[in-house]
């Protein structure tokens, strides 16, 4: 019974990736939801195609024991485009879940401490990301999709693509960054990708098809903060208005 319920389940779940690509939502949408379906799977022994809201209740009262609101949220609406688009089911479970209201100031790094961050980055292709999240006011996901292609040089500017809301912008590009970017390039000469991965060395770099890892690139950014001092709550690096050199 239990093998019937697992291949069910394997069944649905491929079905429940193929809508959210068809639905055009972001990549980490996608990841977060199909994460969520894994999860739930797990916890009710993979038979989750009829569960009660006594079910839905118990799971997600032990889930925000250890996990995050937003986890918690995530879960929800994963579980809820499952149900509307794999089982085509109503969903019965609305105003299940209503998170504390909470509204937090992002930690702002100063001039100087932007300079003890860049400095303490031993790793080049962390350190000029960084320091171009942090002059150009990008997102960490915003940088990571950023390409050879999206650096305007005649208009000063970068081309910023699939930003929140799916929506492009463009940023003011200063000749502080602009130099920094082309002397990275020439380090690793990517044709497509501004960040590519560091998976095979600068040899692999040259033909990798896909950007820095983004946890390597958060775990490295933890690891500097850190050792630099600094007591920042989470995402230390965001939207600078004034560049530090380096």
């Amino acid at each position: 019974m239990k093998e019937m319920s697992a291949a069910s389940f394997k069944k649905n779940y491929q079905s429940h990736l193929k809508h959210l690509k068809l639905k055009g939502l972001q990549p980490k949408t996608i990841d977060a939801y199909s994460r969520a379906i894994r999860r739930i799977g797990e916890y009710f022994d993979y038979q989750i195609d009829d569960l009660s809201n006594h079910q839905l209740t118990d799971y997600f009262t032990a889930l925000v024991e250890s996990h995050s609101w937003s986890t918690v949220k995530l879960d929800l609406y994963g579980l809820q485009f499952y149900y509307t688009h794999v089982l085509h089911k109503r969903w019965t479970a609305p105003g299940l879940i209503k998170p504390p209201k909470t509204q937090r100031l992002p930690d702002i790094v100063t001039i100087e401490e932007a300079r003890r961050i860049f400095a303490a980055t031993r790793v080049l292709s962390y350190q000029v990301f960084f320091f171009t999240l942090y002059s150009l006011g990008l997102r960490l996901g915003e940088g990571l999709r950023l390409r050879v292609g999206d650096i305007d040089t005649a208009h000063q500017r970068v081309h910023v693509r699939d930003a929140k809301g799916n929506k492009d912008r463009f940023v003011p590009l200063p000749q502080a960054t602009l130099q920094l970017l082309r002397r990275f390039w020439q380090t690793h000469r990517n044709p497509v990708l501004l960040f590519p991965n560091r998976h095979g060395g600068l040899k692999g770099a040259a033909t990798a098809k896909t950007p820095l890892d983004r946890g390597g690139v958060q775990t490295t950014m933890h690891k500097v903060v850190e050792s630099c001092g600094l007591k920042k709550r989470s995402r230390p690096i965001v939207c600078g208005t004034v560049m530090p050199r380096i």
